[in-house]
């Protein structure tokens, strides 16, 4: 087993276990260069081929029917090979029928629900897999990730085995290639993590591209093994977070590429043989990183900057009269803001109503809550989003002739013409 944990474009542990071969006692420990097929985890790489040609402008839109872009198209069966195994693409949708079966409801299918089986039929002349390895493995320098399983490959690979201690064979899966055939590294999925985090050197799509790739499609069924399912992944909320994962499970080796994008988190491992029995591996990591980090972003010495000068930006202000707020100098120069008056009283408590003003540049200064803090603030039958406002910009206005910002924005948050008062606002009750 190898196993790695990246945070944004660091990597935080390796961890490495047992040996390449189990059946020599002469065998060495993997190493994160280990070479493990990654089964279904294949499938990302044809939603990033898919991605990558919305952005071209070749495919019009992601949820295009499949039958503008390939007629007469097949469903294989990986199970069989028979004409039988094949199922008909209507414009309708997908009807699985067999003897005795109920007809299910039609749904449609589109670009992005079947991207894996669409590329299958460019698979047999290699198209495929020369447009993946010349525009994802080797821009990102995946040197040991690919298709063939070739001697020299195979000498860097740990032997599969099933549950029964039996060695797998690496038989060839033909035109399912996209789907499973991959093989991989652990240091060489953390740069793809690394992509999907924003943080790698070198760039294959869009940020706005990455963050609608990762964004959930479907919520799924109690009865389903996850909560929502996305392009090509499967979702579980944890502890607050989204995890998002993909698995692939093929005859001697198991593996999961997952990410909490929040938490600019991943963890990926590759096994040869089966998932240990007793819980999910990829559940219990986490249980211990989500609260690891947690712990350490609280304790995290926040290093703020004060402006140049304060006075621009010091006294009273007010939005439509409704919220009122005082801006004044704090320890080491840097700026905080109180929010006050009978509503803002009423109903923020009190340690939720200042926060501190970090300085940018020029006028622009970031909102920071100083401690910690809930996601959500519930107010009775309303809630405060403090995280959306976390990390917020104030744009403060040019001076005035007197030297002073007469007002400011907070555009993230759809607050605008925030303006100064002279003096404090006097309440009667």
């Amino acid at each position: 087993m190898s196993a790695i944990v990246i945070y944004n474009d660091t990597v935080l542990w390796t961890g490495n276990f047992g040996k390449k071969n189990a059946s020599d006692p002469f065998s060495v420990v993997p190493n994160e260069y280990t070479i493990y097929r990654i089964a279904s985890v294949s499938k990302i790489f044809p939603t990033l081929m898919l991605y990558k040609m919305w952005e071209e402008g070749k495919v019009t839109s992601l949820d295009d029917p499949l039958e503008r872009y390939a007629q007469n198209f097949a469903i294989k069966n990986p199970l069989g090979r028979f004409k039988e195994s094949e199922q008909r693409y209507t414009a309708d949708g997908l009807i699985f029928l067999e003897k005795g079966s109920i007809a299910l409801k039609p749904s449609p299918v589109t670009l992005r629900r079947m991207a894996s089986q669409l590329s299958a039929d460019h698979a047999a002349d290699g198209q495929y897999q020369r447009w993946i390895s010349e525009n994802i493995l080797d821009r990102l320098g995946m040197e040991d990730t690919g298709f063939d399983i070739t001697p020299p490959i195979r000498s860097q690979m740990a032997v599969g085995f099933y549950s029964s201690q039996q060695p797998a064979p690496l038989y060839d899966l033909g035109w399912y290639r996209p789907s499973g055939q991959m093989y991989s590294t652990a240091a060489d999925l953390a740069k793809l993590a690394m992509v999907f985090l924003g943080t790698y050197h070198r760039r294959l799509l869009e940020p706005d591209t990455v963050k609608t790739m990762l964004t959930p499609l479907f919520k799924c069924s109690t009865e389903y093994f996850a909560n929502k399912t996305g392009t090509p992944w499967e979702i579980n909320e944890q502890l607050g977070y989204d995890v998002i994962r993909k698995d692939g499970d093929l005859d001697g080796y198991s593996a999961t590429f997952s990410l909490i994008p929040k938490l600019r988190l991943s963890f990926i491992v590759l096994m040869a043989g089966p998932r240990p029995q007793g819980g999910d591996l990829v559940t219990q990591t986490y249980d211990y990183l989500i609260t690891a980090m947690e712990t350490a972003f609280r304790e995290a010495e926040k290093t703020l900057t004060p402006p140049p000068s304060p006075v621009p930006f010091v006294g009273y202000y007010t939005y439509s009269n409704l919220t009122f707020y005082e801006i004044k100098v704090g320890r080491g120069g840097v700026l905080v803001m109180q929010q006050f008056g009978p509503h803002a009283e009423e109903l923020i408590p009190e340690k939720y109503r200042t926060i501190k003003l970090h300085h940018l540049e020029d006028r622009v200064f970031q909102v920071v809550f100083d401690k910690e803090f809930p996601c959500v603030l519930h107010l009775g039958s309303a809630s405060i989003s403090l995280e959306t406002q976390n990390g917020q910009l104030f744009n403060f206005y040019p001076f005035d002739r007197k030297g002073l910002s007469p007002g400011f924005d907070a555009p993230g948050l759809n607050t605008y013409n925030v303006v100064r008062v002279l003096r404090k606002p006097v309440f009667y009750s």
